[in-house]
């Protein structure tokens, strides 16, 4: 979003940013932490694009607050979606909603936007205990992990496949493997079990094998009968994917959606289905990284300057 009014602005629009939190920044400011992306140069980002005239408003959920018919009553002339794929994916097993399982995209966001990581400076409302489990192997999951050893926590990653399979870059699984954070790899949860008072003590698995690969060429994850073990956890933090949020294109179907939730987009413009409406980014591509997010919302900037300058 930052970068689609960066560019818009300095091609002579108005722009104004509406953020669904209550602090600019969009994921580089609630996803990314503070000890790979310092905060300082996130604030020093918005504070450019605000001065090139862009307008922010915080805590306005499109969709819910305002609807895409309300922002074009309101006078704008095209909308540009850059929400991202911040709908976190569960495992659907038993226990899941034991008091002390977070989804990563919780975790991250009490950790970053709350300051968890100047404790006891700011006390946020984040309960990390001694044993931290975090599920998945992706770069979400190594920034969980990675967290919540910074917050105290002896922490193990529990993938499902093996190390090579990781979509984790190589990089950030040597960090994790350096400052102390163990891995069980060919291991999947099949249910969480919890205390008297409703809190997760256990993370119960079963080991897995590799078998043929699947759409994504990776080797499909096999479940090896009578091979469940236990492990201790007083944190679950669940990092296994996310999705678009449905929110804010649910009114009518005027815009187009894949079966992952995905939004459709004209490749070349960047328009959706619903005219003078543009995405891009993990709204549009799926789970992604940033770089990539911020490359196509310049291309989707160009798309909007098209489309206003020549009319509609």
């Amino acid at each position: 979003g930052l970068t689609a009014a960066a560019e818009l602005a300095k091609l002579g629009h108005d722009v104004t940013i509406f953020e669904a939190l209550h602090a600019p920044g969009g994921v580089l400011m609630y996803g990314i932490p503070e000890f790979r992306m310092p905060k300082e140069i996130v604030m020093n980002e918005v504070n450019y694009v605000e001065s090139l005239g862009v307008k922010v408003e915080t805590d306005v959920i499109i969709g819910k607050t305002i609807t895409l018919d309300e922002l074009f009553k309101m006078g704008f002339d095209a909308v540009f979606l850059g929400t991202g794929a911040g709908l976190p994916q569960f495992l659907g097993v038993p226990g899941e909603n034991l008091c002390g399982i977070y989804s990563a995209n919780e975790f991250l966001i009490r950790v970053n936007l709350m300051k968890a990581y100047r404790f006891p400076e700011y006390d946020t409302p984040i309960k990390v205990g001694k044993k931290v489990i975090v599920i998945g192997g992706g770069n979400v999951a190594m920034d969980a992990a990675r967290s919540a050893l910074r917050l105290g926590g002896e922490v193990t990653v529990i993938y499902r496949r093996t190390e090579k399979e990781m979509p984790a870059r190589r990089e950030e699984i040597e960090n994790a493997k350096e400052e102390g954070i163990k891995f069980i790899f060919l291991a999947t949860p099949v249910r969480f079990l919890g205390d008297e008072h409703g809190w997760v003590k256990k993370v119960e698995c079963i080991r897995m094998k590799l078998g043929e690969p699947d759409e994504t060429g990776r080797r499909r994850p096999i479940p090896i009968e009578n091979s469940e073990f236990s492990v201790d956890a007083e944190t679950v933090i669940i990092a296994i994917g996310q999705r678009p949020n449905p929110v804010a294109v649910r009114d009518d179907g005027r815009i187009k959606v894949t079966k992952h939730g995905t939004i459709i987009v004209n490749p070349e413009t960047y328009e959706t289905t619903m005219k003078g409406v543009f995405a891009a980014g993990d709204i549009v591509t799926g789970n992604a990284t940033v770089i990539s997010a911020m490359g196509a919302s310049k291309k989707a900037a160009q798309g909007i300057h098209k489309f206003l300058i020549e009319g509609k």
